[in-house]
């Protein structure tokens, strides 16, 4: 593949009509795309990942504690993690529509 697009709209309605919380819409050995989404008040069941993350957040607003750190995930953010390192998104006060950019692609 040497290019796509994507419409925002088409990701969020394959990601509603998958029923789960992440829903992955590119994938490349280098790098994977997804769109992750917690309710309000709901938990986030994530485990260290072997790869790298950068995370957009599109809307909501939460916090995200990564390894003894701690960010505001509201929209605009732009938050990375490291491989391996611990991470979770809790005190969500808003639905959070997340964009996650994996390298190389999640496994």
């Amino acid at each position: 593949m040497d290019a796509k697009a994507f419409s925002f709209e088409e990701v969020v309605t394959a990601h509603v009509v998958g029923g789960e919380m992440w829903h992955e819409f590119l994938r490349l050995p280098t790098l994977s795309m997804g769109l992750y989404v917690i309710p309000a008040g709901g938990s986030d069941p994530q485990s260290p990942h072997s790869e790298d993350e950068v995370y957009y957040v599109v809307s909501g607003r939460g916090r995200l504690t990564a390894g003894d750190q701690e960010f505001t995930a509201e929209p605009g953010s732009i938050l990375f993690v490291a491989k391996q390192v611990p991470h979770k998104y809790h005190s969500v006060t808003e639905e959070l529509r997340v964009l996650v950019f994996f390298a190389p692609a999640h496994t």
